[in-house]
C-alpha cells in the first residue's frame, strides 16, 4: 500500500509506477484505491464511473480500467455536498457533516465487494492499494475508509510518501509516524522522499536521520522528474507552470470554479508545438489562438461565474475577430443558446430552471434523465479536419439538440457527440474565419490524426505550416511517460522490503 503524509504527496503516481515495475516483473499487479474525492473521472467498458487515477494505474498495471479498482468516488459539488458513486454507479448525494454516519457501512460494503470482484477475476494477482490524502487525520481516524483501516484489513505492507519539494519532509514524515495507533506503525514497512532536486547524496544525512529517529528504512529518493505527468487532483493543476516559451500556439483553458475531468488535455499539453495557459474568469484572456471551455460538475453554476465576469465580454470578442472556441461536456453545453434544468439536477434554484448560454450555437440542453455513462466511437465530420475515428466517452447529465442546422453541423457521424459551425469576423466583407465547436466525448484530443488537424486548422490562420498528422494516439505517448516512470523508481527504490514475506 502506497500512503502519504498529505494529499499531493505522490501516492497516485508512485502506485503506478510499482504497478508498471511488477507487471515487468511478470506479477498481475491489481491497483486499488477504496475511495477517492476527484472531479477527474473515467468511464470503464461496462459504463460505470471511476477515477482516473485509477485508471491511469490499470494502464500502467496492462490492465484494462475497471470500477472494482475504485468502488468508492466522490465527486465534490462546492457547497459541503458531494455526487456518492458506488461500483460505478450514483448512489445519492451527501452532506460532509454527515458523511460518515450515513456512508460509511454502505461504502465498506462497496470497498469489499470491489475487492471480492478484483480476486475472483484476477486470482493470482497482487493488490497494489493507493491511500488517500494523511492517514493520521485525528478527527476521521476512527471511520476510515481506506487509508489504515484497509491496510490492516488486508495486512498491507506500506511504503509512506512525503514530498520535499513542499518542504518541511522531516516534519511531515515524524509527524506522520506519531500520530499513529501502535497496532499500525509496524504497518509501515519504508519511507520514500518524493521530487527531490540535485544530487541525491546531499540528503543522506537527512535520510541517516530519519532512519534513526524513525527505525524505518528510507526505501528510496525519487529525483524530480522533468515530464508532464498528468495531475492527482485539482491542487497539482493549480500548480502546474507554462511550460515550451518557443511553442508556436497558445492555448487558453479556462479554469472553471468547478472543472472536471482536466485530465482531457494531457495530450495537448504533451504537443511540442502548443502551450496551454489555464485562466480563471476574472483574469485577462490575452491573445489565445484558441480558448477551451472544459466540463464542469455545476454546468450553471460555472456558466455564472463565466457571465458575471469580464471573460464574457473578452470571448464574444476573441470569437467575433475570428478566435477559435471548443467546449467540452459542460463547456459545450455553456456554448449553446439555452440550458434548462427543470428538476434542479444542477443544483439550480427555482429561480434558475432555464439559463440563457453563450450563445455561440444554436443548441437546447435539457438536464434529466439518467446520466450518460458510456464509451464511444465514432467517424469525424468537421471538414478540413482529419476524417479519423473518434474514441472517447460521455460522462454527463442533459441532452443537447440543434434548433437549427443550417448553422449546427455534427462533429461525428454519431448522433448528439458534438457540433460546429464556422466563425464569422468584424471585418470588411464578414469573411469566414475561426469557428466554435464542442463535444460531450472526454478524450477527444486523445485521438492523435483528430488532434493535429484540430491544431492545423488554427496554424492555418495564423499561417503556420502544417504538422505531421499521422501521429499515434496519446496512449502511446502515456505509456512512454509510465515506462519512464518505472526506469526512475526501479533505479531509484528498494522494493526488498515492500515485496518480501514475513
Amino acid at each position: 500500500m502506497v500512503l502519504g503524509t498529505s494529499s499531493g504527496a505522490g501516492k497516485s503516481l508512485m502506485t503506478a509506477a510499482l504497478c508498471r515495475v511488477l507487471r515487468r516483473r511478470g506479477e498481475v499487479p491489481l491497483p486499488f484505491k477504496g475511495q477517492n474525492m476527484s472531479l477527474n473521472a473515467w468511464v470503464d467498458a461496462a459504463g460505470g464511473e471511476m477515477a482516473y487515477s485509477q485508471a491511469l494505474q490499470s494502464w500502467a498495471a496492462g490492465l484494462e480500467p475497471e470500477v472494482a479498482m475504485n468502488p468508492v468516488l466522490l465527486k465534490p459539488h462546492g457547497d459541503s455536498t458531494s455526487e456518492v458513486i458506488h461500483l460505478g454507479r450514483s448512489v445519492g448525494i451527501a452532506r460532509a457533516e454527515h458523511y460518515y454516519r450515513d456512508w460509511f457501512r454502505p461504502g465498506w460494503a462497496a470497498i469489499r465487494t470491489g475487492l471480492s470482484s478484483l480476486r475472483t477475476s484476477h486470482p493470482s494477482g497482487r493488490l497494489v492499494l493507493e491511500g488517500a490524502g494523511s492517514p493520521v487525520e485525528v478527527n476521521l481516524q476512527a471511520r476510515d475508509l481506506t487509508n489504515l483501516r484497509l491496510a490492516q484489513f488486508l495486512r498491507a505492507r506500506c511504503l509512506l510518501v512525503a514530498d520535499i519539494e513542499r518542504g518541511g519532509v522531516f516534519a511531515q514524515i515524524v509527524g506522520t509516524l506519531a500520530l499513529l495507533r501502535p497496532v499500525e506503525r509496524p504497518l509501515i514497512k519504508g519511507i520514500l522522499i518524493n521530487r527531490f532536486r540535485g544530487r541525491r547524496e546531499l540528503f543522506d544525512e537527512g535520510r541517516l536521520w530519519l532512519e534513526r529517529q524513525t527505525g524505518i528504512p528510507v526505501l528510496g529518493v525519487m529525483p524530480w522528474l522533468d515530464e508532464l505527468f498528468p495531475p492527482e487532483d485539482s491542487l497539482d493543476l493549480l500548480e502546474r507552470r507554462a511550460r515550451k516559451p518557443e511553442a508556436e500556439l497558445e492555448i487558453a483553458v479556462v479554469r472553471l470554479p468547478s472543472i472536471s475531468n482536466f485530465s482531457d488535455f494531457d495530450p495537448l499539453e504533451a504537443e511540442p508545438s502548443v502551450r496551454l495557459r489555464w485562466i480563471r474568469p476574472g483574469e485577462p484572456l490575452g491573445q489565445p489562438a484558441a480558448v477551451i471551455l472544459p466540463g464542469s460538475k455545476q454546468t450553471l453554476r460555472d456558466l455564472a461565474a463565466l457571465q458575471a465576469s469580464p471573460l464574457a465580454d473578452a470571448l464574444r470578442h476573441h470569437v467575433e475577430g475570428g478566435g477559435h472556441l471548443f467546449g467540452i461536456c459542460g463547456g459545450l453545453q455553456m456554448l449553446g443558446q439555452r440550458l434548462r434544468d427543470p428538476e434542479h439536477l444542477e443544483g439550480s434554484g427555482a429561480d434558475a430552471a432555464v439559463e440563457k448560454g453563450l450563445g455561440y450555437l444554436p443548441l437546447d440542453t435539457r438536464f434529466g434523465g439518467a446520466k450518460a455513462l458510456r464509451q464511444r466511437r465514432s467517424r469525424a465530420l468537421w471538414p478540413g479536419i482529419a476524417a479519423a475515428e473518434l474514441a472517447g466517452f460521455e460522462l454527463h447529465r442533459g441532452v443537447s439538440n440543434c434548433t437549427d442546422p443550417q448553422a449546427c453541423h455534427p462533429l461525428a457521424e454519431a448522433d448528439g457527440l458534438g457540433w460546429w459551425r464556422s466563425g464569422r469576423c468584424e471585418m470588411e466583407g464578414t469573411e469566414p474565419c475561426g469557428s466554435v465547436a464542442g463535444s460531450y466525448l472526454h478524450g477527444v484530443f486523445d485521438n492523435g490524426p483528430w488532434r493535429r488537424g484540430w491544431l492545423n486548422h488554427l496554424r492555418a490562420g495564423l499561417g503556420l505550416a502544417p504538422l505531421n498528422e499521422l501521429v499515434p494516439d496519446h496512449a502511446n505517448h502515456r505509456e512512454q511517460l509510465l515506462d519512464r516512470l518505472a526506469d526512475a523508481f526501479e533505479a531509484h527504490v528498494n522494493l526488498l522490503p515492500l515485496l518480501g514475506r514475513d
